[in-house]
């Protein structure tokens, strides 16, 4: 099928780019750079540079790949510029649903987080609501999240994949990503704060399974939430950094979340545990 990504050669993009073409589908990738478009198209997709804040340009872009799906991983969460990540998914995904609910798209896939659910006991399933009633600064990225995904619910097919916090090349947890130099700095304790990761390869796959998937939402994570006080002194091994502090008590919403949906609708992850993963991908 034909279809648009928006965040093309972001951490996820640039594993899911080479995915779909492999399977034969025709993939325009929307960018902010032109030297980004040009690795694209090195790849055998088409490329489209806009500013997703630009509604124009966004109905332009949709208009001429005319899709049959569009998915949406535009974050800002590489630069660290959280008011940015907060502006695309609620202006920019408007834009991007607008644009393709006006071109007779029906198919949407978007990215969001596992890490919003309101809190409760054990990890999260799809049909817990979000934390709406979260205080700041939490409630900011609620908000976000939540215009995100009640936005892309206006597609006839929304498919909302739920990720877990993305390790891999490109993300934070790689070897020279944010958390790494934090870790090896001693700046992040080891809380009883549960959390659920996704290496960035097995999100990507999730992603191209979703074209064929029923609308909801999914989470996208690994089979094993685990507080920190557990994964981030192995994460630290792993690095060759000093042991974390340990410290007691957890952040709100702090609760991983389950994945049996995503295991019932096919997918099976590379790395179903992320000790595994850490190990391959900073061993």
């Amino acid at each position: 099928m034909k279809i648009a990504v928006a965040g093309a050669t972001g951490a996820i993009g640039k594993s899911l780019i080479p995915l779909l073409l492999a399977a034969g589908h025709e993939v325009t990738g929307f960018t902010r750079h032109a030297a980004s478009a040009a690795r694209l198209e090195a790849l055998g997709a088409k490329a489209a540079v806009l500013d997703i804040f630009d509604r124009e340009a966004v109905f332009a872009a949709i208009r001429e790949a005319e899709p049959e799906t569009v998915i949406h991983q535009l974050t800002s969460l590489g630069e660290r510029d959280f008011a940015s990540n907060t502006r695309i998914r609620t202006v920019g995904t408007r834009h991007l649903v607008d644009a393709a609910l006006a071109a007779g798209v029906r198919r949407m896939i978007a990215q969001s987080i596992s890490w919003a659910y309101a809190p409760g006991e054990g990890p999260a399933t799809e049909e817990e609501p979000l934390d709406l009633d979260a205080p700041a600064p939490r409630s900011g990225t609620i908000q976000g999240v939540h215009a995100l995904e009640t936005a892309a619910s206006e597609m006839p097919e929304a498919v909302i994949l739920r990720y877990g916090l993305f390790y891999g090349s490109g993300t934070w947890y790689a070897k020279d990503g944010f958390m790494a130099v934090a870790v090896r700095r001693g700046e992040q304790p080891a809380t009883d704060g549960v959390s659920s990761f996704i290496h960035v390869d097995d999100a990507a796959s999730a992603t191209l399974l979703a074209l064929g998937w029923p609308p909801g939402a999914v989470n996208a994570v690994d089979d094993r939430p685990a507080p920190a006080s557990e994964w981030l002194p192995h994460y630290a091994a792993q690095l060759g950094a000093p042991a974390p502090e340990r410290q007691l008590g957890a952040a709100r919403g702090e609760r991983g979340a389950a994945n049996a949906k995503a295991r019932g609708l096919g997918w099976q992850p590379r790395f179903a545990d992320w000790r595994d993963g850490f190990a391959a991908t900073l061993g």
